[in-house]
């Protein structure tokens, strides 16, 4: 079976790396301990707090082995490999809303590090996948369920 390739850009490769060292080294010590005060309390069959780190615990695991496996299935995007000629991952490009006149800017990244509060796009969203490939000065249009946004290109940078 095919692990699908994920792609990241080095900014992503790092906070991957950073939330993966963090549940080794703290987060699993932290809740083995709570494991244990909780054993001290006595009868595990009952016991909340028990249970409580016990799902943690696994949710910690679990966790870290979805990171693994994104970092060995990763494909990262050096800043080097960037066209700023067109709209590629990795790519910061500025849009207009041609309907309102509004500009967004965006920074177009693969699914496993996109945050749209953070104006981070994944290049497999509507609009992450309008633009993908497209030039400064190009008209898209993008199909979302309020209907269909019209967006220009007006600058892509790295």
């Amino acid at each position: 079976m095919n692990d699908k390739q994920i792609i990241l850009t080095q900014d992503g490769l790092r906070k991957l790396e950073e939330e993966l060292e963090n549940l080794k080294s703290v987060k699993r010590r932290e809740v083995a301990e709570r494991i244990k005060v909780a054993i001290g309390y006595g009868d595990i069959s009952e016991n909340a707090e028990y249970e409580d780190a016990k799902n943690e615990q696994a949710f910690i695991e679990g966790r870290i082995l979805t990171l693994e496996k994104m970092l060995r299935n990763a494909r990262i995007i050096n800043n080097d490999d960037i066209d700023i000629d067109i709209v590629s991952i990795g790519s910061i490009v500025t849009v207009e809303d041609l309907e309102f006149g509004d500009t967004m800017e965006y920074a177009i990244v693969g699914t496993a590090e996109s945050d749209p509060l953070q104006n981070k796009i994944s290049n497999e969203s509507p609009v992450g996948k309008a633009i993908l490939g497209k030039k400064q000065g190009t008209v898209v249009e993008v199909n979302v369920p309020a209907g269909i946004i019209q967006y220009k290109i007006i600058d892509i940078k790295k």
